[in-house]
């Protein structure tokens, strides 16, 4: 009984956290007086203006007073500047589908976490006009020994979802993830493909105006993902606004109405979703071309 009530504190405090970091998300607004005319209309779901994101990248590790102390006095920072987005500038009209392609390490996944308030720019301006879920880390706030129903729960809530809408679609959600045998089982015993399922699942009842998806179409087996493409499909179909980061370049063609190719923190190329993707097959046909006579 006391282990009971001691997961229901838990997973209300979790529930709690969630809502606040959910709050967080309805409106996500970093402004400055000098762009104010740039927002004027209602044409655009996503505007975004000279965004710029760097990190630090620590070098020397302090474990003693003595070397904390040294450090204050030394020349030397003990980090370097990583600038990771610079000068990034784009527009999102409301129903479209735009498609963010990059190599690994240029920016994109910074782009997708500042749109959805995960992290904040250094500078910049961003403004997402209408609701707006996240597929980034499917299952954030999932709890291991905690059954499949309540993390449902838990989860429905965390992106915006009452408690008695949640409850209604339970049904559902197990049906979709095809995992009604397990509605009772604790996560802890789940494989990483249902526990995926199960997140995708319950994330796609959510109905926002504005989707942050990111490699979510490569969730479970073939069918699911047969199944998860679908979906996306309908999402477009209904005119919402879809923001997709992927490596398959196919589905942006496929997918997109315009897309961004990143290099190296700044945009290469923005335009129509076929342009783009020839763009960046182009530019690493000619680096990797440019690489070979260099050799």
């Amino acid at each position: 009984m006391r282990k009971r009530e001691t997961e229901d504190k838990q997973g209300g405090d979790e529930i709690e956290e969630q809502q606040r970091y959910r709050r967080r998300q309805q409106d996500i607004i970093f402004s400055n007086d000098a762009y104010d005319d740039y927002f004027i209309g209602d044409e655009y779901a996503i505007k975004v203006r000279n965004l710029y994101k760097s990190f630090r990248l620590y070098h020397e590790k302090k474990s003693t007073l003595y070397e904390h102390l040294v450090g204050l006095f030394s020349k030397s920072r003990g980090y370097e500047k990583l600038d990771v987005l610079k000068g990034i500038s784009f527009d999102v009209k409301k129903g479209q589908m735009l498609g963010i392609i990059a190599k690994n390490g240029q920016g994109k996944t910074t782009l997708l976490q500042i749109l959805s308030g995960i992290l904040k720019p250094d500078s910049g301006v961003v403004k997402l006009s209408g609701s707006t879920v996240p597929f980034l880390a499917l299952g954030t706030g999932f709890q291991p020994d905690l059954s499949a129903i309540d993390n449902i729960i838990m989860y429905g809530l965390y992106l915006g979802l009452t408690k008695k809408e949640i409850k209604q679609q339970i049904p559902e959600i197990l049906a979709y993830s095809e995992l009604e045998r397990f509605a009772d089982t604790k996560l802890k015993h789940f494989s990483s493909g249902m526990y995926a399922r199960l997140a995708f699942a319950t994330a796609v009842q959510v109905d926002p105006d504005i989707l942050i998806v990111d490699e979510v179409l490569s969730v479970g087996d073939v069918s699911f993902q047969e199944k998860s493409f679908e979906t996306f499909l309908s999402f477009k179909r209904k005119g919402k606004t879809i923001v997709f980061v992927t490596h398959q370049l196919e589905l942006v063609r496929r997918l997109c109405d315009r897309a961004i190719f990143i290099q190296n923190g700044k945009i290469e190329k923005i335009g129509r979703a076929n342009e783009v993707v020839d763009e960046f097959y182009n530019f690493y046909e000619l680096e990797d071309k440019s690489k070979s006579k260099i050799s």
